[in-house]
C-alpha cells in the first residue's frame, strides 16, 4: 500500500489503529477497549499474530465476520460480532477478570478523553455529565504490563487531549505507556511527554501549539507515516 501524507495533517482513526498495531509483539496477549480501539485487530502486521482477549470471556478471537455472516453468540465486550481463531477459548466473566488482575495481559489498548504528562488516564466520564461507562478499564490499566492509548489529538471543540493534569475523573494514575494520536506518537517517560513521531506535514512548533503540556525530545523524531486506508 502506498504511503501518503494527509492533506489536513492528521490521521484517520483507521490509520491511528494501524500505527498502534505495528507495535504489538508477536504472540502478545492484548485487550482492546470498546469502540475505536477495537479497530486495532484489523491491522496486525504480516508474520505477527496477537492473541486478543475480551472481558466477557473469549481468548484468541479474530477479525469481524463479513456482513450477514455474524453469529451473535460470538461477541466481544462491545457487543460486536467476532470470529474465532484455532485454539480460541471461552471462559467465565470472573475468570476473564482474574486474567486481567493477575497480570497476564501484555498490552491494553484504550481510548481517552485526556492523558496527563505523568501518564494519568481519564476515559470513562466527562465531568459530572453523561452516563458513567467505566467498564473494565480500571482493572485493565493496572493489570496490563503496558497501556497504549489511541485517540484524536484534539477534542471536537479543539481542546488538547494531552494535558499537564487531567481535569476529568481518572481511570488510572501513572498507567499510560504510549499514546497514538491523529498527529503524533508520544511516550510517557519520567513524568513527561516524549515525542517519538509526528505527522510529516506538521512542524514541531505547530504540534506543540495543539498539545496541552510540554513535548520533550530525547532522540530522533520519526515521521508518522501510514498506509492510505
Amino acid at each position: 500500500m502506498s504511503i501518503e501524507t494527509q492533506p489536513d495533517r492528521r490521521l484517520s482513526n483507521a490509520q491511528i489503529a494501524w500505527r498502534a498495531a505495528q507495535d504489538i509483539a508477536d504472540g502478545a496477549y492484548v485487550n482492546l477497549g470498546i469502540g475505536f480501539p477495537e479497530m486495532v485487530a484489523r491491522y496486525q502486521p504480516p508474520g505477527r499474530e496477537a492473541i486478543f482477549h475480551t472481558e466477557n470471556g473469549i481468548l484468541n478471537f479474530g477479525a469481524p465476520p463479513a456482513p450477514g455472516a455474524e453469529d451473535w453468540n460470538l461477541i466481544n465486550a462491545g457487543k460486536k460480532a467476532v470470529t474465532l481463531k484455532p485454539g480460541a477459548a471461552f471462559f467465565h466473566h470472573a475468570d476473564s477478570f482474574a486474567m486481567v488482575r493477575g497480570g497476564h495481559l501484555d498490552v491494553a489498548i484504550l481510548g481517552a478523553y485526556q492523558v496527563s504528562e505523568n501518564g494519568d488516564l481519564a476515559n470513562w466520564r466527562v465531568g459530572d455529565s453523561g452516563v458513567p461507562a467505566v467498564g473494565g478499564a480500571m482493572d485493565l490499566v493496572h493489570g496490563a504490563r503496558q497501556v497504549f492509548v489511541v485517540t484524536e489529538h484534539l477534542t471536537r471543540t479543539g481542546e488538547p487531549k494531552l494535558v499537564e493534569r487531567c481535569s476529568f475523573p481518572l481511570t488510572g494514575v501513572a498507567c499510560v505507556t504510549r499514546i497514538y494520536t491523529s498527529h503524533a506518537v508520544v511516550d510517557i517517560a519520567g513524568g513527561r511527554f516524549v515525542l517519538r513521531e509526528k505527522h510529516p506535514g506538521l512542524s514541531f512548533d505547530a504540534l506543540q501549539a495543539i498539545t496541552g503540556a510540554r513535548l520533550h525530545v530525547d532522540g530522533p523524531v520519526g515521521d508518522l507515516v501510514v498506509p492510505e486506508l
